[in-house]
């Protein structure tokens, strides 16, 4: 009974093929008996109450396996991570997954060289421009405006560099506003 029950549980839907052989046979065949066809019949009948049971049977251990399952504590969504977790760590050990990440780290590797020599290209080419004639050639018309500029402002003094410039603007710019020298007289006699 039990190897019975389990070519039903195993079996395939019908084909396309089996579909058109099954419409062939004809039960109302003159060549089939009367007694053959009711053994058919009774055949059919005796099926379809084994799917029956084969179902309430099924069903029945559906139930014991759920109840099982909530009295070990097992929810659906452990069960479900505890499912995702093994597929990814197959996965990960996968032949697939392996040369994928291979081929994934010796392109971020590359690409990695690829922007550093991109920087480094970069940046020499601004050291060269820094050092071309027509970039000192600014730089000199800047500090020379500047110092004529500071020189018109602030009276006599050293011109400085642009740098020294840019800094001590940039010195005067971040103190506090004024202080009132009023106030910070000692008191005395006028």
């Amino acid at each position: 009974c039990c190897v019975r029950q389990q070519c039903f549980l195993d079996s395939e839907p019908l084909k396309e093929a089996d579909e058109d052989l099954v419409s062939e046979v004809n039960l109302n065949n003159s060549v089939m008996t009367e007694e053959e066809r009711e053994e058919i019949q009774q055949d059919l009948l005796k099926l379809e109450e084994e799917i029956s049971t084969l179902k309430q049977v099924l069903a029945s251990k559906e139930r014991q396996h759920a109840e099982l399952k909530q009295k070990l504590g097992i929810s659906a969504f452990s069960e479900f991570r505890n499912n995702f977790n093994r597929g990814w760590q197959d996965m990960q050990s996968s032949t697939a997954y392996k040369k994928t990440s291979e081929t994934l780290s010796t392109a971020g590797q590359r690409t990695s060289a690829v922007f550093n020599n991109l920087g480094s290209a970069i940046t020499r080419k601004f050291g060269d421009m820094r050092n071309s004639s027509s970039f000192k050639s600014f730089e000199e018309k800047v500090e020379s405006t500047v110092s004529t500029i500071k020189t018109k402002v602030g009276g006599p003094g050293p011109g400085g560099s642009f740098e020294d410039v840019l800094s001590s603007a940039a010195n005067a710019s971040s103190q506090d506003t004024p202080t009132n020298n009023l106030t910070n007289r000692p008191e005395g006699p006028c």
